[in-house]
Parts: C-alpha cells; structure tokens; sequence
C-alpha cells in the first residue's frame, strides 16, 4: 500500500454495488457470517451483487479522501462458514469503503444518536451501523443499503401532514 494511513483490521469486507461493506466486531460476533449473508442477498436480489473482498484480516488504506479496503494476501478467496469450513469464493482485489458494521457494539441502542451512525477511519468519516450484540444484523444493512431515514432532527419532507421525522424513502446508497 502506498498511502500515507493504513491499518490492518480483524474484520471482513463485502464489494456491494460499487462500494464495501466493512465489517468489524470482536472474535465469534458474526463477521464472517454476514459477509457471506450480503453475497447471498446480493445473489437473491434482495442488494446489488455482492463479492466478497476479505474475510477474518482486511487491509485499509486512505486514498484520495476515501478508505480503500484490501483482503490480506493469505487470506484472500478464502471465507469461513460457521459448521462447514472454509471456503473458496471469488473476491474483489479492493474496494471504497461506504459503510461500517460494528458487530457486538456497546453502544447499539433502538433509536442511536446521530454520531453512533457515524465511524471515523483512518481520518476518515463514513456512515456506521452500530449492531446490538444477539440481533441479525442483515435486516439493518440491507436497509441502509436501500433506504435512507429521515431523522426527527431534520426537516420533514413537504408532503408530511404532521410535520415529524422517521420517513423513509428510496435511494440508492450505494451511489
């Protein structure tokens, strides 16, 4: 890597659409196994195509204002499906990070602030999920990868009656 920030990362990384899903959390939380549920969402349709970039180790680099994600060279192809094995799969070679997935994160709660949807990397900021520990945190990325809430702190859209938040629109999140 030739940039001047990088940090190796216990964490796995999925190519969704034209950027990477970055997953960290500790030993057992899951990492590996939502990698493998966003490439099975990708395949069902439910996301854009997903590939994988790196499971167990990734590496980061800041690039241009962004975080670019790399799989560790002896570990790239390479996924682990919980009560099989390890497996080989195609990979991306690196990818734009564009979410953060902190697996088991202590600070998770129903209705998070908006700066525990935010992760700073590398010096670099990026939308975060923090996902409670116990809790499938498919469902949650999926939506951030296909919808985009209104918090109660911004305005509401003109065609709200009320005049509250928590509206959900379409977008493409992965723009």
């Amino acid at each position: 890597m030739t940039g001047a920030a990088t940090a190796s990362v216990h964490g796995s990384a999925v190519l969704v659409g034209d950027r990477a899903v970055l997953i960290r959390g500790p030993s057992g939380a899951g990492k590996s196994r939502l990698a493998f549920d966003l490439i099975l969402a990708g395949r069902a349709g439910q996301i854009p195509a997903a590939v994988l970039i790196g499971d167990d180790r990734v590496h980061l680099e800041q690039s241009g204002g962004q975080v670019v994600v790399r799989p560790a060279r002896e570990l790239a192809g390479l996924i682990e499906v919980y009560g099989l094995g390890i497996f080989s799969c195609d990979y991306a070679p690196q990818a734009i990070v564009g979410l953060v997935v902190d697996l088991a994160a202590p600070d998770a709660e129903r209705l998070p602030p908006p700066e525990a949807l935010r992760a700073a990397i590398i010096g670099i900021e990026l939308p975060r999920i923090p996902a409670k520990a116990g809790m499938s945190p498919l469902p949650l990325v999926i939506a951030a990868l296909t919808m985009t809430a209104i918090s109660s702190s911004a305005l509401p859209p003109g065609d709200c009656p009320k005049g509250i938040g928590n509206h959900i629109s379409p977008t493409l999140a992965t723009e």
